[in-house]
């Protein structure tokens, strides 16, 4: 499984092309440049049989952007994704309910938030497709990742960086958070990701705060919110409880966990191996058999 983090895999490649171009400049996942060029660019093709030998660097490079399974979890996701999207459609007076997708760290949370999105991405711009002469593209996605120690104006801005909405330290939260609310709607974005949720603690001035403004952007944005965050329902780092009391959204949670369906989904996924498995493999002994079927 790939790291998502935005730090690790920003779309844009910063190699030079093989004619010796320049290099491309390189955008994380929190601005519409790197997530759109994440979300265009197709995953990595394996080498087919009977194909020249590739270089250590191409091995390297194509190991490294890794393919994402799509697993039962994945599945399910994109199942909720899409039935709280269409209910978040018809949703106008309160806020529209929201996704949360927790479990243990390293598990693939960010991964398969990426997967879906990236897919709600491309059929949302298969159906709506820029009007002829416009320069600008369809904006159905929106990911945030909520920086370290946040408070209220450090997540709106983080909002606001992701369209390139220029803010200055004099502004206050409120105008930073009118001027996002007003181009994300014009933008038609329907869909805001916001990863590592587990940093923020509701339980302190500034987590309360954060929290506050996360509730205050679900009931002005017509866009379903999906959370992402390590082990969400056991620990108070979360907006989770206080969104329950409040009845800020509907949490449905997808689990995600390291054991399960994984081997079988992989299996799944890799059909061409099945006839291999039962190639170089060693015979077990009678005595070892007759120890593995007991007395």
């Amino acid at each position: 499984m790939v790291n998502p983090r935005p730090q690790s895999t920003a779309p844009a490649s910063t190699t030079a092309d093989r004619g010796g171009g320049t290099a491309e400049p390189s955008w994380p996942l929190t601005t519409w440049q790197g997530w759109n060029r994440f979300a265009a660019t197709d995953p990595p093709t394996p080498p087919r049989p009977g194909d020249p030998p590739r270089s250590t660097e191409e091995r390297l490079a194509c190991h490294s952007a890794f393919v994402t399974i799509r697993t039962p979890a994945i599945s399910t996701l994109a199942t909720q994704v899409r039935t709280l999207t269409i209910l978040g459609r018809h949703q106008q007076t309160t806020a529209r309910p929201s996704l949360i997708v927790t479990g243990p760290a390293a598990a693939g949370k960010t991964t398969a938030l990426l997967h879906v999105s990236r897919a709600c991405h491309l059929a949302h711009t298969r159906k709506n497709p820029p009007p002829p002469g416009s320069a600008h593209a369809a904006v159905p996605v929106a990911y945030a990742l909520v920086p370290p120690g946040a408070t209220a104006k450090t997540l709106i801005t983080e909002f606001a960086r992701y369209l390139g909405i220029p803010t200055t330290t004099r502004m206050t939260q409120t105008q930073i958070t009118d001027a996002v609310c007003h181009t994300y709607t014009a933008a038609g974005i329907h869909l805001v990701l916001i990863d590592e949720i587990h940093r923020l603690n509701p339980r302190t001035t500034t987590g309360a705060q954060a929290a506050g403004l996360l509730k205050d952007l679900t009931e002005r944005l017509p866009a379903t919110f999906v959370y992402a965050g390590i082990n969400l329902p056991d620990t108070p780092c979360s907006p989770a409880p206080a969104a329950s009391k409040n009845r800020q959204v509907d949490e449905v949670q997808a689990v995600f966990d390291r054991s399960g369906d994984w081997p079988r989904a992989s299996r799944r996924a890799v059909p061409h191996c099945r006839p291999l498995r039962g190639v170089g493999r060693l015979k077990c002994s009678p005595r070892r058999e007759g120890i593995d079927r007991g007395p």
